[in-house]
């Protein structure tokens, strides 16, 4: 078993992929908004004509094969318009929430982001991803959701998050959640809690969803019942993550019970 959280990071695949942006049309504005949400990251991005091909299309490609691809229009109306603030206050709806086909893609793709001020966009993306998890879960309706909060008092401050798990654990999933005990959420959730003060509950951010025995997976951008997910990021410097997500069901269970039985 591994030794701790950062130890998963050994465990990923880590391919090399870029997107490529087919026969743009789009102002250099909205190029420059995909720019930022992968800024630093070892994914490029470039332009490319095709003939014959529809305008504004993004292909995620690795060793010259197409793996996935979605719109411009899709990336922009599911993330690259879309603030943080959004998914606090509960303006987005889980059943919203959406992932196109090339972000799903960049699984096992390591990233390093900063948040806010340093960064609008970069950490947006593990947002997106942590929203996903939770939104099969809820379709899910049962299986096991593990989720860490830094300061468990967020789950009482920011009224989205509060919303969701509020969904998720009453849509019949055994919710458990991790971070400092600044406030205790069970007088209103039906959740377990977890509490501690070592690195795990501080500085780690990590959402994973195993489903019940049995389930039946279905494939999508959003995934469905049934789909092992798990996002892990670590801050090990003031505001900046290290972070992974994953849909391989053999390395979600690790993480998973590594979790159970260490943190």
């Amino acid at each position: 078993m591994a030794d701790s959280l950062r130890a998963f990071f050994e465990e990923i695949e880590a391919p090399d992929r870029s997107l490529v942006v087919l026969n743009r049309s789009s102002p250099d504005p909205v190029r420059n908004l995909l720019d930022s949400l992968l800024e630093g990251q070892p994914v490029s991005i470039r332009d490319e004509e095709v003939p014959d091909g529809d305008a504004d299309v993004v292909a995620l490609v690795e060793d010259g094969e197409v793996l996935a691809h979605s719109t411009l229009e899709d990336l922009l109306e599911s993330i690259l318009l879309i603030n943080s603030d959004l998914y606090k206050t509960g303006a987005i709806d889980l059943d919203e929430v959406e992932l196109p086909d090339v972000l799903r893609g960049l699984d096992e793709v390591p990233f390093r982001v900063r948040g806010f001020p340093e960064s609008n966009k970069e950490k947006l993306l593990l947002i997106v991803i942590s929203r996903v998890i939770e939104r099969i879960a809820n379709e899910t309706g049962g299986g096991t959701l593990r989720a860490s909060f830094q300061r468990l008092s967020r789950l009482r401050d920011e009224r989205g998050t509060y919303e969701v798990y509020e969904s998720v654990a009453r849509n019949g999933v055994d919710v458990h959640v991790y971070g400092v005990g600044d406030a205790d959420p069970t007088e209103t959730l039906p959740v377990t809690v977890h509490t501690g003060s070592s690195y795990p509950y501080r500085r780690s951010w990590f959402v994973v969803f195993t489903p019940p025995d049995g389930a039946d997976a279905r494939n999508g951008p959003n995934g469905g019942n049934g789909d092992h997910a798990a996002l892990v990021a670590l801050e090990d410097e003031p505001n900046v993550w290290d972070g992974f997500w994953t849909f391989r069901p053999d390395l979600v269970d690790r993480i998973d019970r590594y979790i159970a039985d260490r943190v």
